[in-house]
């Protein structure tokens, strides 16, 4: 058998998250075995960087399947598309050693968020970007954001159906950039936790509106509950932007798309 790492990207908005469930229900994964399998001429289970949530976007995730299929890269990519709705595409393949893992080789991932901020929800952003009616204090944001660099316990934004062995992770960054009434926020970390970066952009809009204080916010950080926290904020503007892998497993990764 040969194993095979595909980047691919998608739009959640049509699908339930990345994982399989039941039958009938819209899944990236889903979609993605039965058009690989197309291709195979046999049944294929594929393993990803990072299982998204219902309704988030990816401009670059990674996944990992094996298959006894001889095929020409190109069937991995364009073959896969034709198989595959609207909403979804392979963007490379690449055959890979057979010990390399999308999940557990993975050493950084990335996330974007877009947040507009407006007294009227743009109809042309819905399910595109997070929003916000309350005009936003970028600086005060960027001080609260700041507090999370660095290994923490994450419980304060963690969701109660997480899974994770720690709530334990590294920040290696947060990154604004754009202006307050489109704000793009940058997440890099070693891993995240269910709901992470939608719990972190919650309690950030609540500073960047003056619900919460920058010294209020470390409070409900270090209490390390949920009980504190504002809620999860909508799934709408968030992006699974990339996976840091080691060199020695050469995995490609495209740069952000300009139009993000």
């Amino acid at each position: 058998m040969t194993r095979y790492a595909l980047t691919l990207s998608y739009n959640g908005s049509a699908f339930f998250g990345f994982q399989k469930q039941a039958a009938g229900i819209p899944t990236i994964q889903t979609a993605l075995e039965h058009a690989l399998a197309q291709i195979a001429g046999e049944p294929v289970a594929i393993t990803a960087a990072g299982r998204t949530d219902t309704g988030v976007h990816a401009t670059a995730q990674v996944v990992h399947f094996d298959s006894h299929a001889t095929r020409p890269l190109t069937a991995w990519v364009r073959g896969v598309n034709a198989h595959l709705p609207d909403g979804i595409a392979v963007l490379h393949a690449q055959a890979v050693a057979p010990d390399f893992h999308a999940r557990f080789d993975a050493c950084g991932r990335h996330y974007r968020y877009l947040l507009q901020s407006a007294p009227v929800r743009s109809p042309l952003l819905v399910g595109r970007a997070g929003w916000t009616h309350y005009p936003l204090d970028m600086a005060a944001m960027q001080k609260a954001a700041a507090l999370l660099l660095g290994e923490h316990d994450f419980s304060s934004f963690r969701a109660a159906e997480c899974q994770a062995k720690s709530p334990v992770k590294t920040v290696y960054a947060i990154a604004f950039s754009g202006c307050p009434s489109f704000i793009k926020i940058d997440f890099h970390a070693n891993a995240f936790l269910h709901h992470m970066v939608r719990n972190i952009v919650g309690a950030l809009v609540y500073v960047g509106c003056g619900r919460l204080a920058v010294g209020e916010f470390a409070e409900m950080f270090a209490a390390q509950s949920r009980l504190t926290a504002p809620p999860t904020f909508m799934a709408d503007g968030l992006y699974f932007t990339g996976v840091d892998y080691p060199e020695k497993w050469g995995i490609r990764q495209p740069e952000m798309p300009e139009w993000l």
